[in-house]
């Protein structure tokens, strides 16, 4: 069985998982940790907070409302909804994250994986700033890359980005692309088809440069 054949209840069940460690992650943060910056860029610690409940308490409808109000921009919309959430109580977010694990919502065209990636790559996104440990299961990582490098579905990555490169996580079994290899730790692999520049010298191969340049413009 590939990555792709899993049902969604079972990916479903991985995205819980990492919702409830990122509540307990955010409940043991202090003030300072929450306002510090993130990987995600313009969001700090809190925003992350805000934008993981901010996906588990919007429905199709409100969602498309949403996105119409920011005239189309997907992006501008899930920035807006983020920062908003992110002004709620640490105490509202973490039973949110916790009260609400399970659910299966996803983006209309995204799919399960969509939740799912975002759930270990948003607590990347906390950690590796913060200089926490985050030891995601391998086998967890290969779903989302199979999703990100795989499919490469545009909420993570671009086609641009990922273009002439092979992805490598020796840990979590995953190559996948043609071209100059990038090669790392698995959830290292993943944040870097992600487009986060912070962990590319946790990479190896002849495809690094390749992406440094990419991400940074350089």
């Amino acid at each position: 069985m590939t990555t792709s054949d899993l049902p969604d209840a079972a990916v479903v069940a991985v995205s819980a998982r990492y919702r409830r460690g990122f509540a307990d992650l955010v409940s043991s943060l202090d003030a300072a940790q929450l306002a510090a910056p993130s990987l995600c860029a313009g969001w700090d610690v809190r925003t992350v907070a805000g934008h993981l409940v901010s996906a588990l308490t919007t429905t199709v409808p409100s969602f498309l409302v949403q996105v119409l109000r920011a005239r189309g921009n997907v992006d501008r919309a899930v920035d807006r909804a983020a920062r908003r959430d992110a002004t709620r109580p640490v105490e509202e977010l973490v039973a949110v994250l916790r009260d609400r694990a399970g659910s299966s919502f996803a983006p209309p065209g995204i799919g399960a994986r969509g939740p799912m990636t975002d759930a270990i790559v948003h607590t990347a996104d906390v950690t590796v700033p913060l200089g926490l440990p985050f030891d995601p299961d391998p086998a967890d990582v290969r779903i989302a890359l199979d999703f990100v490098v795989g499919t490469v579905p545009l909420a993570f990555t671009t086609r641009r980005r990922v273009a002439g490169l092979r992805f490598v996580a020796d840990d979590a079994g995953f190559a996948r692309g043609e071209g100059a290899e990038v090669r790392g730790h698995g959830v290292d692999v993943l944040l870097a088809a992600c487009g986060r520049p912070a962990v590319l010298d946790r990479l190896t191969g002849d495809g690094v440069a390749t992406l440094a340049a990419r991400l940074t413009g350089r």
